[in-house]
C-alpha cells in the first residue's frame, strides 16, 4: 500500500503540472478558431479590410520586382558593356597579346579579346557605305583593339579605376567606354532600392493602423462581453487573445493576397518582356520575385497584424479598467 501511494503520488502532481498547460493550449486553439469564425460571420468587412492591406502590402513588392528587372535591363543596354582599349598605330600583334595578358590579371576584368586590324577592316566593309571607301586605301589604318569584358556587377566606381589603368597603360591609344551610363543607372538604382525601403516601411505602418482600427471597433462593440469576462476574474491576457489571433488572420490573409497580386503582375508582364528578352537575343535575363520573399510576405504580414492588435488591445482594455 505504501509502494501505491508513493507511485500515484507524483502521477497526480505531473497531471497538476500539466493541467494549466493543457488548459493555456486549449485557450489558444479557442482564440484562433473563435476569431477565425467571427471574422467568417462578417465576410464584406472582413474581405475589404483584407483587401486594403493586401493592396498595401503588393504595391512594395510590384516596385522590387520592377527595380531588379530594371537593373537587369541595364545590363542588357550596357551596365556591363564591353570597354574598347584601342592600341597606338605602331604596336604589333606580340604587343597586344602581351598586353591582353596584362588587363587579364586585372581586378574586375572577366575576359580579354584581341581584335586584329583585319578584323575591323571585316567589319568595316560589311557596313552599308563603307565597302567602296575601304577599296581605296592602300594599306589598314587600324590599330588593335582590346575588348575588355569587366565582370558582372562592377560598380561604377571600380569600373572608372579600370578605365583609369588601362588609359595609363603602355600603348594605349584611345578607350572607349560607357562610364557615364554605369554612373547614372547605379545612382537610379540606389535611389529606387532606397524608395522601395521607404514605401515597405510606409505600407507597414498603413497595416499596423488598418488592423489597429479594426481591432478597436471590435472591442467596443463588445465592451458589454469583455466587461462580464472581468466580472468572473478573466485576465487581460485571457481577453486580449482572440482579438489577436483575429491581427494574425487579417495580416496572413493580406499577406497571401498581396503575394498573389505580385505573381499576377508578374505573370501579366511575362508575354511582353520575354518579346523584349528576344530583342536583345537574350542578353535581358528577368527575374521574377524569390520564393523566400513570397513566403516572408505572409509571415511578416501576420506578425505586423499580432502587433497591431497587440497594441490596440493593451491600450483599449486599460482604458476600459
Amino acid at each position: 500500500m505504501p509502494n501505491d501511494i508513493h507511485v500515484q503520488a507524483p502521477a497526480r502532481s505531473e497531471r497538476s503540472h500539466r493541467r494549466p498547460l493543457a488548459s493555456w493550449r486549449e485557450h489558444h486553439g479557442w482564440s484562433a478558431g473563435a476569431s477565425l469564425r467571427r471574422l467568417a460571420t462578417k465576410p464584406v468587412g472582413t474581405l475589404l479590410t483584407v483587401a486594403v492591406m493586401g493592396l498595401a502590402l503588393a504595391l512594395p513588392l510590384a516596385f522590387y520586382l520592377l527595380l531588379s528587372n530594371v537593373q537587369s535591363l541595364g545590363d542588357a543596354l550596357g551596365r556591363n558593356q564591353v570597354i574598347n582599349v584601342f592600341l597606338k598605330p605602331d604596336q604589333v600583334v606580340s604587343n597586344a597579346q602581351l598586353l591582353a595578358k596584362q588587363v587579364q590579371q586585372h581586378d574586375g576584368v572577366a575576359n580579354v579579346t584581341v581584335k586584329t586590324p583585319q578584323q575591323g577592316m571585316d567589319e568595316l566593309s560589311k557596313m552599308q557605305g563603307f565597302s567602296d571607301s575601304l577599296h581605296a586605301l592602300d594599306d589598314n589604318p587600324l590599330p588593335y583593339v582590346l575588348q575588355v569584358q569587366p565582370q558582372d556587377g562592377i560598380g561604377a566606381d571600380a569600373a572608372s579605376h579600370l578605365v583609369e589603368d588601362l588609359r595609363g597603360m603602355q600603348g594605349v591609344d584611345l578607350v572607349q567606354d560607357s562610364g557615364t551610363w554605369r554612373q547614372r543607372l547605379d545612382a537610379l538604382l540606389e535611389v529606387g532600392n532606397r524608395a522601395v525601403l521607404i514605401l515597405a516601411a510606409l505600407f507597414a505602418l498603413a497595416v499596423l493602423l488598418v488592423v489597429g482600427n479594426t481591432v478597436r471597433v471590435d472591442i467596443t462593440s463588445r465592451a458589454e462581453e469583455i466587461g462580464v469576462l472581468k466580472l468572473i476574474g478573466a485576465s487581460r491576457a485571457f481577453v486580449r487573445r482572440p482579438y489577436l489571433y483575429a491581427g494574425i488572420w487579417y495580416g496572413l490573409f493580406s499577406g497571401v493576397l498581396a503575394v498573389g497580386l505580385a505573381l499576377a503582375i508578374e505573370f501579366a508582364l511575362a508575354e511582353p518582356v520575354g518579346r523584349l528578352s528576344q530583342v536583345y537575343e537574350g542578353k535581358l535575363h528577368v527575374g521574377g520575385l524569390p520564393p523566400w520573399l513570397l513566403l516572408a510576405v505572409p509571415v511578416a504580414a501576420a506578425l505586423l497584424g499580432w502587433l497591431g492588435a497587440r497594441l490596440v488591445s493593451a491600450w483599449q482594455l486599460r482604458r476600459a479598467a
